[in-house]
């Protein structure tokens, strides 16, 4: 998976695999799921992140494996 934040559009994209876009949807106002052609979901952008999440958030990601 890769994670892209781009400071200037205010958005952040998460790339599940490297398989070809066929189509996008915007499920929910800002979030954009990419989707492969056997329609599973392989990235997610979602628009507006400063408004969604605290600013000192932004410049540290934490994942957590369970």
């Amino acid at each position: 998976m890769k994670v892209h934040f781009d400071q200037q559009t205010d958005a952040v994209y998460f790339r599940l695999d490297d398989s070809k876009i066929i189509e996008s949807e915007e499920v929910k106002p800002g979030i954009i799921f990419d989707f492969n052609d056997r329609n599973q979901v392989v990235g997610i952008e979602i628009l507006q992140v400063g408004k969604r999440v605290p600013a000192s958030q932004l410049k540290q990601m934490q994942f957590e494996i369970v």
